[in-house]
């Protein structure tokens, strides 16, 4: 009878460990994940079966067939499907459609937030989500606005709100304006946008102090750039916040020489999950960040060898679809980025 009775208590402890599994929260820029239909209303003539890329159907297929696979793989380290995915540099819902409806994420059962936004070129920002996990309530999109420059159009800021196991979550994607320019010249755009981030994480944590708010993207900054650290009261370690910091765990990365992208021969980290202060300082039994494993980092990046360029002047580079317009077979010129949230 002991024996039956301890196998018991052991079984369901297994089970319960099992039920408090951490979630995984991604981002990925999936890289111009273009369909291959001229839209006259943006300017995606680039990726066209006409254009100097001739994006076609093999090729697209190809992208969208190792989009999956980097997904799949993501997933199965934990073995389970992550539960919230921001992505971005997509042109429209169908493509976001097109990967979650390869056979090996299907069991995910992923729904999508989307919305078109005024970028001249038509890429968007997005959510995949899992309704088991994330319960959601609404979304909306916000548009950069920034009042020296009224007629620059960009990314919209996506969000959605809900709840994970009963608290209140609100979760924000972005992809932040290009260094087109330069890096000094264009600054300026990516601190408004900062700045506008701040403030609507601000005005939903005033409206519920209790919210947990998740902020993720391609912020076209390193992790340490004033944007983050200044824009978004960015810290990197949880000792150093007071009330009302950010906390951004891919500062400590990029101080020990970690990147998402590669460019002249030097590592960028401008794939971000920064979270509010009480995600960090949660209380006993509540949702908050974890460790990312056997990590001594709060973030993650996922990378794995067939993931990188194997030869030639951009040797040990994400294997990306494309250089100039000779096809690569690739899957973006970003890794993607994660974090766990747990009890």
């Amino acid at each position: 009878m002991k024996k039956f009775l301890f196998t018991g208590v052991f079984v369901a402890l297994m089970l319960a460990c099992f039920a408090q599994k951490p979630y995984k929260v991604v981002f990925y820029n999936f890289e111009n994940l273009f369909d291959t239909i001229n839209d006259p209303d943006i300017l995606d003539d680039e990726f066209t079966p006409e254009g100097p890329k001739r994006w076609n159907s093999t090729k697209y297929n190809k992208k969208i067939a190792n989009l999956e696979h980097v997904l799949f793989d993501l997933a199965a380290e934990d073995r389970d499907f992550p539960a919230v995915i921001g992505v971005s540099e997509i042109e429209n819902r169908n493509v976001m459609e097109d990967v979650i409806g390869r056979p090996r994420l299907l069991p995910a059962n992923y729904r999508i937030v989307h919305y078109d936004s005024p970028d001249a070129r038509g890429v968007d920002v997005g959510f995949y989500y899992r309704p088991d996990v994330f319960k959601i309530e609404g979304s909306a999109p916000i548009p950069f606005k920034m009042a020296e420059l009224p007629n620059f159009r960009t990314r919209d800021f996506v969000t959605m709100w809900g709840t994970i196991d009963g608290e209140p979550f609100f979760f924000l994607v972005s992809h932040w304006p290009s260094r087109l320019g330069g890096k000094e010249a264009s600054d300026p755009k990516r601190m408004a946008a900062a700045r506008q981030v701040r403030a609507i994480v601000d005005s939903v944590q005033q409206a519920n102090p209790a919210t947990k708010v998740v902020v993720m993207g391609d912020l076209n900054d390193d992790a340490t750039d004033d944007s983050i650290v200044v824009g978004l009261s960015a810290k990197g370690r949880p000792k150093d916040m007071c009330p009302g910091d950010m906390f951004n765990p891919f500062i400590p990365m990029l101080k020990a020489g970690y990147g998402t992208l590669a460019y002249r021969d030097a590592w960028n980290l401008f794939d971000n999950i920064i979270v509010s202060y009480n995600l960090v300082f949660a209380p006993e039994g509540s949702l908050r960040i974890l460790a990312a494993g056997k990590s001594k980092f709060y973030g993650g990046i996922f990378q794995r060898s067939y993931m990188l360029q194997k030869e030639g002047q951009y040797k040990g580079y994400p294997l990306r679809t494309f250089v100039g317009n000779n096809f690569q077979g690739g899957f973006s010129d970003h890794f993607p980025v994660f974090i766990y949230i747990g009890k």
